[in-house]
Order: structure tokens, then sequence, then C-alpha cells
């Protein structure tokens, strides 16, 4: 039986040397594919998949990349928490991966230095540039030090709070106001992540794009951004060589991230000259934003006159990092954690009744609440870490092996090896979050004294670990807060009948569908 698909003997021929290989590998990934998942619908026992001659355990990959973060957990489950995949031979595609928080806190805090982020994470992550995000050694101490310093102040605390409330006040709350008038059927991802782009943009540049503006019109930044987490993604579920090629002639999924580089790099570069030419007029109003920060050396106590130095090569990549790490994981974060209280509605009415224990000032029919009423509420914190425990925006963390070492398991890692762990399958691991680890309980985070309960952050990774733990935890929580409080006071949400939630195939763990839901006034019925 010939397939339609495959390509004749003599299309192939009139192909280059580089584009024959790839193609042929192709065809013969995919009748693997089949056979593969021809094996899975007929009951196959484990999830582990057959590390097969040649191309090592890439068809059962692929065969379960639709739905790849629940497939890793039951097999990390399966496996007790550690799990060797085998890519294709001569590839350096095989990895280790786990949900152990023992490893987690080898890796991460005890021995940090033998696991960098390395080179190979630099290369898959190019669009970051130097950033902090793929610095390691050196580079990356005196960028988190001085990044550290900025988001510390007072001053600028001050100012993702503000920036929270406004566009909260200005932007979300009136377009979920017109929304339930008019019973319409929203999606909630989209608004949130036009919401934290804004606000992200905001204190990163210093200008508000107006993505959640009326019409909610197409932002080409926002977009570039979701393409090329999507590139990324892929680039970890296939042999380097295979997306190199592409990048090199221009194909695929890797024609849609240089597409996004460029507008991603247009952007900051214009934002760049106007801050420039802005300087050069006299002004008392100094700017707040991290941006303008870096490029005038401002005088935050201790930080010093040699961030002017910094060239424009670096302020893309710093800008573009700060970017990556507000807006896409705060709007993932507060998606899954609407979709979870439309599944929980006895949560919901806890979290309401805590919040009617604070009167929050009003503008018009609609309330908004100030950050430090929001910091003393402990079910609503611990409603977030319970969501971002299931679902945490960034589901995997990879990490590079420089000399040989012994992880706590007994397990043996050789220099040069890769390492995935996966926060998603932790979450779902009784051995480390108790028989109920699937339940949304925000109870587990509270202790008997009702105070927030402290988990170490190896067993509770949503914010990273041991010295790379994220920076923007606490504006995180700033920003969420003001969203949940004023959404959740004001409004229902319902998630639309029949609407399932997927994670989407991103390195950010977005939803698949959206979030389709209705929304109502409180008190309307």
């Amino acid at each position: 039986m010939a397939f339609p698909c495959a390509p004749s003997l003599q299309s192939l021929l009139k192909y280059s040397c580089p584009e024959f290989l790839f193609s042929v590998s192709f065809f013969l990934l995919f009748l693997l594919y089949r056979r593969c998942l021809h094996q899975t619908k007929n009951g196959k026992p484990s999830n582990v998949p057959t590390n097969w001659p040649v191309v090592g355990m890439l068809p059962g990959l692929l065969a379960n990349l639709y739905h790849f973060h629940d497939w890793v957990a039951a097999i990390l489950r399966e496996t007790g928490g550690d799990f060797f995949c085998s890519g294709p031979w001569l590839s350096s595609m095989a990895f280790f991966a786990t949900a152990d928080p023992a490893t987690v806190q080898h890796v991460f805090t005890a021995n940090f230095a033998n696991y960098p982020k390395g080179d190979e994470f630099a290369e898959i992550f190019d669009v970051l540039g130097g950033g902090i995000f793929n610095a390691d050694g050196e580079s990356w101490r005196v960028q988190r030090g001085r990044a550290q310093l900025l988001m510390a102040h007072q001053r600028f605390r001050g100012y993702v709070a503000r920036c929270s409330r406004e566009k909260v006040e200005s932007g979300l709350l009136p377009l979920l106001g017109r929304a339930a008038d008019a019973g319409d059927v929203v999606d909630l991802q989209d608004v949130f992540l036009r919401l934290t782009f804004d606000t992200t943009t905001r204190l990163v540049f210093g200008v508000d794009p107006g993505c959640l503006s009326a019409g909610l019109r197409t932002v080409p930044f926002a977009k570039a951004m979701d393409d090329a987490m999507a590139t990324l993604f892929l680039r970890h579920t296939m042999p380097a060589t295979w997306w190199k090629v592409m990048r090199r002639l221009g194909v695929g999924q890797e024609k849609k991230l240089a597409t996004a580089r460029v507008v991603i790099d247009r952007f900051i570069a214009a934002t760049i000259a106007e801050k420039k030419q802005a300087r050069t007029r006299e002004s008392d109003d100094q700017e707040c934003d991290l941006l303008s920060a870096y490029m005038e050396g401002r005088e935050y106590d201790s930080i010093d006159s040699s961030f002017a130095s910094y060239d424009e090569r670096f302020l893309r990549d710093t800008a573009m990092n700060f970017m990556l790490a507000g807006r896409d994981t705060t709007g993932s974060g507060l998606s899954w954690f609407f979709w979870l209280l439309s599944k929980n509605p006895r949560v919901e009415e806890k979290i309401l009744q805590e919040l009617n224990t604070i009167s929050p000032p009003r503008k018009g029919e609609l309330a908004v609440f100030d950050s430090e009423e929001l910091g003393k509420l402990v079910y609503l914190h611990a409603a977030l870490c319970e969501s971002l425990r299931l679902f945490p925006p960034v589901p995997l963390e990879h990490k590079g092996v420089l000399q040989r070492d012994i992880l706590p398991s007994g397990i043996e890692v050789g220099a040069g090896s890769k390492i995935l762990v996966s926060m998603y399958a932790m979450a779902r691991r009784e051995e480390v979050w108790g028989k109920d680890c699937m339940e949304f309980r925000p109870e587990r985070w509270i202790s008997e004294k009702g105070k927030v309960r402290y988990e170490p952050s190896y067993k509770f990774l949503s914010f990273n670990s041991g010295p790379r733990t994220c920076l923007g935890k606490d504006m995180a929580f700033t920003q969420m807060k003001a969203v949940a409080a004023a959404v959740v006071y004001n409004f229902r949400v319902e998630a639309v009948e029949g609407f399932v939630a997927e994670p989407k195939l991103s390195i950010i763990l977005h939803m698949k569908n959206g979030l389709m839901v209705r929304v109502r006034r409180r008190g309307s019925g």
C-alpha cells in the first residue's frame, strides 16, 4: 500500500543533500510513528516508550507529543521519578528526566556550580541572547546582582503595584463589564495575556502598548512572542541537527521564529531609540521602568553608574528576558487559576468571603484593591500557590552537566549530559504531595496557626530553586493578586459548557484552546 504523503525517489533527487537526508529521515520516522501509535492503541501496558534501534525513543515521543506533559508525568510516576530518554543514534538528544525533589535540591542548590544552563540551552533559546536566563558563570552573577537591586528597590515595587492596579481598573474591569452586559463568550486567557503584556511592557519599557484596549487589536510584538515560544518547545522534541537544518533552510516552525525575531528586535530597538531621544530632553520626572534604570545609570542606593555603559545588544537581551518572565508566566498562571476556580466553586466562595473582610475602594460599580490589603489575605495566596503547583507556568527546567556526578538516587550522570526537571510531573506524584496531589486544595498551603505554610523550593518549583530563584516572585504575586481579587469580587466566571482545558505545546504552559468563559456581574443572578 502506498502512502499518499510519501515523496517519490525522483522528487527526492531534486533536493540538495541536506534536504534529501531530512526528507528521508522524516518519512522513516513517519512509518515508525504509525507503528508506535498502533501499539499504543492496542493496549501497550507501559507508558515508557520503546527504545528502537537507530531512532531510540523518538517515535514514542512523537506519538505522544499531543499530550506531552501528562505523558511525561505518567512515565515518571511509573519509574519512581527518574527516567533516561534515548534519542536517535549520534543525535545528542539523550537526556535524563526527573521529578524527584532530592535530585532537584542537589542539582539546583547543593552542587549548583556543576549544573549550569550550558551552551546547548543557550543555543536552543538563542532568541533570548545573552540575557540572564541564558547566562552562566560571572555574566549571570553580574546580571542577577544588578537586576536584584533594581527589582528589590521600594520605588520599583511601588511602580509595580501602581501599574498593576491602574491596568486592572482602567482596562480589565471595564472590558469584563462590557462582556458581562452583552452576554458574550470571552477567551479569558487572551484577555490575561493582553493584560500582562501591557503591564509588563510598561514595567520594562515605560510604555503601554494598549493591547487590552477596546477592539482587542493584534499587537505584532505579542504575536511574535507566542510564535517564538512555540518554536523553542519544538526544538526540545527533535534532534538538534534537524531543527538546525530547518533553520538553515528557513522552513517550518523555524521560519516562523526567524520572522518573529525580526518583529521582536525591531520593537525593542525602536523603544530603545525613543528612550535615548527622550533622555536628551530635560525633565524632572524620571521613569521607574527597568530599561530607563539600565540606560540612565540611575542611583538606586548602591547601584553604580556602569549601567549607562551597556550597549544596545545587552539592552535588547535584557528587555527580552524580562518580557518573557513577566508577560507569559503571569498570564499563564492567571488562566489556570480561573479555570480551577470555575471547577471548584467552594474555593471561589472562600476567596470571596476573605475579600469581604476588607473594604475596597470603588470606581463606579466596580471595586479594586490596594496591594497592601491583598498582601494580608492568606487564603487567596494559598489558592494561587496551589494553582501554580498544579500548573506551573514554566513546566520544564533544563540543566547541563559539567563533570560526572552521582545523584542522591544513586544514578550517575556524565559530563555533557542533559537533565530535564518536570515540575508538572512533580505536582502529580503522591510521594511528593500526598494521595490528594491531583486535587485543587488550597488548604494544603495553610498551617494550623492560619498562616501561609512554607514549602521548600525544590518541591514547589514554580519560581525555580536555589541561586536562580525567580527575582520577580513578589512582583508576580502582586500582579496576580490584583487581578484575581478584582475579578472574583466583581464577577462570576463560568467556563462554557463542553470546554476542555489542555496544555499547549510551548515552553510556557498556555492553554491550547484558550479559556472560553462567560462573565456575570456579582448579584446579577
